[in-house]
């Protein structure tokens, strides 16, 4: 009986790990999921490291194979080392168009010694201008980190290596715009951005440094496929049930909760919701939502 109570107990406990955060997805290969799609010479793929070159002939990208409407993606990525000032390494999801959607991972580079800053922003109906800046607990470039996004009818989630960062919630019920009606890719890449990525563009990139370079693995991708047709009723509504929209999902959990409240506490450098330079009448969504 013993054996049987520690095996009932186990199930348990896979069951609400499955419905907090989805079934298990093995990693794929990254030719299964994504392409270069950009200079394809500084898109290098060694066994399962795939790797993007900067240099100053060119930066690179990739992006999925597919759209998608809501679901989880997934990333390990190592991120540039010694002296990246002046380079932004992105990890993010968006549609196409000017109206497009967009959910930004932006990694700003830093000189050798000083922390690189995650930089978040999110794009709804072509308007973006929700900058969050954060730094890291640890040094993003010795080790490989997960970076998700979690993306559902109720919410978008930020996610280091499962940690909530940031959470913007579906504020429609308030007049808020919410993407939630536009298939998106993932993409990533690497550019050149020292016209403002390190210290307002004050430290510029030092090419004696280059090649730059990203290396990502354990390429995940557990969301809603889009076909061809640009059909969105499997996606959105309809008789099939995804685990993104069962309740458990809707909310941070207890300990999430904390995780966020302590990201933001100790490591949280700028969020616009309190920038009243930029914005003299505070945005309407940071008026309702305290972990935007």
């Amino acid at each position: 009986m013993v054996g049987m109570d520690w095996f009932k107990c186990v199930m348990i406990m896979m069951m609400v790990w499955v419905l907090i955060c989805g079934e298990a997805v093995s990693a794929a290969k990254f030719e299964e999921l994504y392409r270069s799609s950009w200079a394809m010479d500084h898109c290098v793929n060694e066994g399962e490291v795939t790797k993007l070159k900067l240099d100053n002939f060119s930066g690179a990208g990739f992006e999925s194979r597919n759209k998608y409407l809501f679901g989880k993606v997934s990333i390990q990525i190592k991120l540039v080392e010694g002296d990246s000032a002046g380079t932004v390494t992105a990890f993010y999801m968006s549609s196409d168009g000017p109206n497009h959607n967009e959910f930004d991972f932006e990694f700003l580079g830093n000189s050798t010694g000083e922390p690189y800053l995650v930089q978040t922003n999110v794009y709804v109906n072509g308007v973006g201008n929700r900058e969050q800046r954060l730094g890291l607990w640890f040094d993003p470039t010795t080790e490989f980190h997960t970076y998700s996004i979690l993306w559902s009818k109720r919410s978008v989630v930020f996610m280091v290596d499962e940690t909530p960062i940031r959470v913007h919630k579906n504020l429609e019920d308030k007049g808020i715009p919410f993407a939630k009606d536009q298939a998106m890719g993932v993409y990533s890449s690497i550019w050149n951005a020292d016209d403002w990525a390190t210290q307002g563009g004050l430290v510029k990139t030092d090419w004696s440094h280059a090649p730059f370079v990203a290396s990502y693995k354990e390429f995940q991708i557990d969301a809603c496929e889009i076909p061809m047709t640009s059909d969105l009723s499997k996606c959105n509504g309809g008789d099939q049930k995804f685990w993104w929209d069962e309740p458990t999902v809707s909310e941070l959990s207890l300990h999430q909760n904390h995780q966020l409240i302590w990201v933001r506490a100790n490591h949280m450098i700028y969020d616009y919701c309190f920038d009243a330079t930029r914005f003299p009448v505070t945005p309407l969504e940071c008026q309702h939502h305290r972990h935007l």
